[in-house]
């Protein structure tokens, strides 16, 4: 399987490492790879220039969205959520179309201080998404916790959730199986339902921050105990 993994921090570097390593062909997109590979300083959230980071995962392609998208089968978007719409309209509509876009971002906005969401409530970033790309199967998972959680939920000990959210059911079912690829169980894997449950994952952001405070970590997350939804 081809991906395309949208975004160079630190989970589009952790979700392709992964995706590489389980035989994947993996192609990072950024919107100028030759600006990209020419940083040498660290990134605004510490980690290390993007060039440093490929030396140790050649096997990881680095293109622009729009190639990145085209040579894909899925796409996967780790773009920050402010700016995730205007890197899939750079990698091209056409070029998402009828393909499964996952999407792990969250619409945080630092404009304020501490990050709130936008959109929220009435709207997610999901929503938008699929909204201005109607020919892409988009799903939403894995924003409701760390990077490192994602690829290894091991990390965290005993049984955990990840939530799914989508309108296609083919889509959510080919996400469910790449989860499990992943480490995950089946039976940890929670589907919301339609694309508009996105929102709810979403809205899990401002507690999982409080959280990530309050414990001076990451390694935790949700876990949803009780009845399983209804088949």
């Amino acid at each position: 399987m081809r991906y395309a993994v949208l975004g160079t921090g630190s989970v589009g570097r952790t979700i392709a490492a992964k995706l590489a390593s389980l035989g994947h062909q993996v192609a990072i997109g950024t919107r100028d790879p030759k600006a990209t590979l020419g940083r040498t300083e660290p990134d605004t959230m510490g980690n290390p220039p993007f060039a440093q980071w490929q030396s140790g995962h050649e096997e990881v392609r680095l293109e622009t969205f729009a190639d990145a998208a085209a040579w894909s089968d899925t796409i996967v978007n780790t773009t920050s959520g402010t700016a995730s719409l205007q890197a899939l309209e750079a990698a091209g509509a056409d070029n998402l179309a009828g393909k499964l876009v996952i999407d792990i971002a969250n619409p945080l906005d630092f404009s304020q201080g501490f990050p709130s969401l936008n959109p929220v409530n009435t709207d997610s970033l999901g929503e938008q998404i699929q909204r201005t790309f109607p020919q892409a199967r988009v799903v939403k998972t894995l924003n409701t916790m760390t990077a490192a959680v994602m690829v290894e939920p091991s990390r965290v000990a005993g049984e955990h959730t990840v939530f799914v959210s989508g309108d296609d059911a083919g889509a959510k079912a080919a996400v469910t199986g790449l989860l499990v690829s992943f480490g995950w169980s089946e039976g940890s894997v929670i589907d919301l339902g339609g694309i508009e449950t996105a929102r709810a994952a979403e809205m899990l952001l401002p507690i999982w921050l409080r959280l990530r405070g309050a414990f001076g970590h990451a390694d935790f997350n949700f876990h949803v105990v009780g009845a399983r939804p209804a088949a």
